[in-house]
């Protein structure tokens, strides 16, 4: 018998209706497996549970899973399965599109579903996102995840709540992003010490770009570094403070915001002119 390991902060998903909540917000294609229908990634499949769900509704699904004896288990399951394809690695360093090259039959997936691994949510969703300076050029339709419940309220959360941060912002600059469920640890085995949430994200249409995105990154992490100072004193190391007093009431922003009470689209206004201001 395969028991969850803590190496790989493996908790098992039991709870049907998680299950059914997270297959619903999939929305995928019942199209009897037509070129139409989806094509899943599935990171962590862990037992399968989710897995074998999926699979009767989709086109392909493409799973990555690191466990070596969960390969195995799955390899035995479903390897017979026509539209199932299992690669065993690391998500973060794989080359998905290096591996599918050799198999003609699996196509690039256009959606995520997946329960993973909580201790690498943060680099599992960078890379399927990408970053304000780098972002993921072929972008997923949508991607449906099972996270951390503080992490889902920081990835949805609006400018002026308490959870609204740099993650926020990184995030909802690349998609739109909106809770489907919580779920409470009881759900999974073994139970983490956490309740959990399932969270949606689509890609968004970037209406005001970033000229330049590696600077909207640092000015992120210096107006998040200390989020209980208000804004201009966080970001005097870029520009003087009463140069920025003045630029935030031009922009209409209070001068004596703080970093959480600008939206994603002011901070990237204000990064732009204080480009524009650092340089002159």
């Amino acid at each position: 018998m395969i028991r969850p390991r803590k190496v790989f902060a493996q908790h098992w998903l039991k709870s049907e209706k998680a299950l059914d909540a997270i297959i619903k917000a999939a929305e995928c294609t019942e199209s009897d497996r037509s070129p139409k229908g989806d094509r899943i990634l599935e990171i962590g499949p862990g037992t399968g549970i989710l897995t074998r769900r999926l699979l009767p509704l989709v086109q392909s699904l493409v799973a990555v899973e690191i466990d070596r004896d969960l390969c195995q288990l799955l390899s035995k399951q479903l390897g017979k399965t026509e539209n199932f394809l299992l690669l065993q690695g690391d998500f973060l360093t794989l080359d998905l599109p290096s591996y599918l090259a050799a198999f003609p039959n699996f196509h690039k997936p256009n959606k995520v579903v997946a329960n993973i691994p909580y201790n690498i949510t943060g680099p599992i969703i960078e890379k399927l996102l990408g970053t304000i300076a780098n972002p993921n050029p072929e972008p997923f339709d949508s991607i449906v995840l099972l996270v951390q419940k503080e992490v889902a309220e920081r990835l949805y959360a609006k400018p002026g709540s308490k959870a609204f941060g740099a993650l926020s912002v990184r995030v909802q600059y690349l998609a739109e992003c909106e809770l489907i469920c919580t779920v409470p640890a009881a759900a999974f085995q073994p139970p983490p010490k956490v309740d959990s949430a399932v969270v949606r994200l689509r890609p968004r249409k970037i209406e005001i770009p970033a000229l330049n995105p590696r600077q909207l990154e640092n000015f992120l992490k210096l107006g998040f570094g200390a989020k209980r100072k208000m804004l201009r004193n966080n970001l005097q190391s870029v520009i003087e403070r009463d140069r920025l007093t003045h630029l935030l009431e031009q922009l209409k922003i209070n001068p004596q915001a703080r970093a959480e009470d600008l939206s994603v689209q002011q901070w990237v206004i204000l990064a732009n002119e204080l480009g524009v201001k650092s340089e002159e």
